[in-house]
């Protein structure tokens, strides 16, 4: 299982990726929440500190909720009650209070794994038609044909395939897919042609505009939904 620690503490996050991996988990560190929301997506599990220093950690969960229903468990050195209740509010499936036992924290992993492994095996591919977006492999096939992609394409094909009837601005690609915020200006402009040159070189690749559809004055929302 890929699990993302998002930790902004260098030597408790290479602490924990390093007991991580001792008991099996393919484990990567991002230490803003920036950089948590930009990689999400490749991961089974989201351990997330809520202390970022960028991003407010319940701000990066619901964020996280508003596209995926990946597990995500919490920690914070607040113990109150009420900061308990704000992190499941947010859309956390569990929240430990540091210091915390690693073999609790495995075993808290366990439990939600245990409860939504049937639905997230279900959810690793994604297939709209002829189209299928295998996940684990990131890989894409078209009319089981496969198709190359990028990085960054592969990144923004699933995601719009993962919300078919949902429009996306530039603004909201650019945080989702890419990690970051549009400026404005000049330098925003260049960004958001550079979504564009994406969206251009997939529709290319998958030989059709309609797979992906500019909303005039609004984004783009994937149109595979009515090839299925």
């Amino acid at each position: 299982m890929r699990v993302l620690v998002a930790e902004p503490d260098c030597e408790s996050a290479s602490s924990l990726r390093q007991h991580m991996r001792r008991h099996g988990y393919e484990t990567e560190i991002a230490d803003t929440g920036a950089g948590a929301l930009g990689s999400y997506q490749e991961y089974d599990l989201l351990i997330l500190d809520l202390e970022l220093p960028d991003v407010d950690g319940l701000e990066v969960c619901r964020s996280i909720r508003t596209t995926s229903d990946m597990p995500i468990i919490a920690f914070t050195s607040h113990s109150t009650e009420l900061d308990r209740v704000l992190c499941l509010q947010a859309g956390c499936d569990d929240c430990l209070v540091k210091p915390f036992g690693f073999r609790e924290l495995v075993a808290r992993i366990e439990a939600i794994m245990r409860r939504i492994r049937p639905r997230a095996m279900r959810s690793r591919r994604l297939s709209h038609g002829p189209l299928h977006i295998d996940r684990d492999r990131r890989e894409v096939y078209l009319h089981d044909t496969h198709v190359k992609v990028t990085r960054k394409e592969f990144d923004l094909l699933q995601f719009l395939a993962s919300r078919p009837t949902t429009v996306f601005s530039r603004e909201q690609l650019m945080t989702e897919v890419w990690g970051a915020s549009l400026p404005g200006g000049a330098l925003g402009s260049n960004i958001a042609r550079t979504i564009d040159t994406h969206v251009g070189t997939l529709r290319n690749k998958l030989g059709s505009s309609e797979w992906i559809i500019t909303v005039r004055g609004v984004g783009f929302r994937f149109g595979g939904v009515q090839q299925s």
